[in-house]
């Protein structure tokens, strides 16, 4: 079982940051070789240059945020330029396919060649070794999750662009006419997702001058009181702007989920189809569409 050793005294804290300043390169040898007999290396991504400059700047930082005296606090200032480069090297390493778990192992290996070099120092202290190591052991642990951590939130941060840019390119505004526009809605209309089709429709509204915008739920699988809420927000919202707005592809089962949900449609224009509310959009604005006369070829 572990010894665990009283914060309050300052030699656990020196101790180790004296060790890391006497032996630099020696553990910067022993850390690459540790990784590479152990399997920890991948060639294919990092070549040992790249590897060995990692090593050397965690090495450099480490050292000096270890002779500041507190070893139990990552969060703080003292620890920030380590965790900057923590944070730089999981990033990088993501990209380069590296795995979260991949990433934490490359702060864990240090320990070994770290342990040896306390247990040379102070062999004939054997209470001192194990008291460092403990202390050691916290905080590498702290901070090989801290790129875990990292990279966790890059993953999501990638995720959520993700979502955001889908949600743009399944909300497009068409311009089918002269102060006309469509928005064909595909999917589930969300809280979210509703927010971005407002925003987009209605930007859309200013750019083109559009007197009546389309809203086509052919492709909207159910229609529930929540997905009634948002298309009526919508409408609303469209309104605000000096438009008429259309609501088209009501299918009959669509049409008695809203009765029968008691949804309060009144004064919403409704159509079955696109080309039925584009019909109704160009009678509208005194617009009709006529096809071309044939043309006759004169004989010689």
């Amino acid at each position: 079982m572990w010894y665990r050793p009283d914060p309050r005294r300052r030699s656990l804290t020196t101790r180790i940051h004296e060790i890391l300043k006497k032996y630099p390169s020696e553990l910067l040898g022993e850390w690459l070789t540790a990784m590479t007999t152990g399997g920890m290396r991948r060639d294919a991504l990092m070549k040992e240059a790249e590897l060995r400059e990692q090593c050397a700047e965690f090495l450099r930082l480490l050292t000096q945020a270890t002779g500041q005296g507190n070893l139990t606090d990552i969060s703080g200032s003292t620890f920030a330029s380590v965790r900057e480069m923590l944070e730089r090297l999981s990033r990088s390493r993501g990209l380069q396919g590296f795995s979260p778990a991949e990433t934490a192992t490359f702060i864990f290996s240090f320990k070994q060649p770290l342990f040896d070099r306390l247990r040379a120092d102070y062999a004939s202290q054997p209470q001192v070794v194990t008291e460092e190591m403990w202390t050691a052991t916290l905080l590498l642990d702290k901070l090989g999750l801290y790129t875990t951590e990292v990279h966790q939130r890059a993953r999501e941060e990638v995720i959520m662009r993700q979502q955001q840019e889908m949600l743009e390119l399944s909300t497009p505004v068409v311009q089918l006419w002269d102060r006309i526009v469509c928005l064909p809605l595909i999917g589930t209309l969300d809280s979210g997702r509703t927010q971005t089709v407002m925003e987009t429709l209605l930007q859309r509204i200013v750019e083109t001058g559009a007197e009546i915008a389309i809203i086509d739920i052919t492709g909207v699988p159910t229609v529930d009181t929540l997905t009634a809420q948002h298309l009526i927000k919508t409408v609303t919202a469209t309104r605000l702007m000096g438009a008429e707005c259309v609501i088209s592809g009501i299918r009959p089962q669509i049409a008695q989920t809203i009765v029968h949900l008691g949804v309060d449609l009144a004064g919403v224009v409704t159509k079955s189809s696109v080309a039925g509310a584009f019909n109704w959009a160009l009678k509208r604005l005194n617009q009709s569409v006529s096809a071309p006369s044939p043309r006759t070829s004169g004989k010689a």
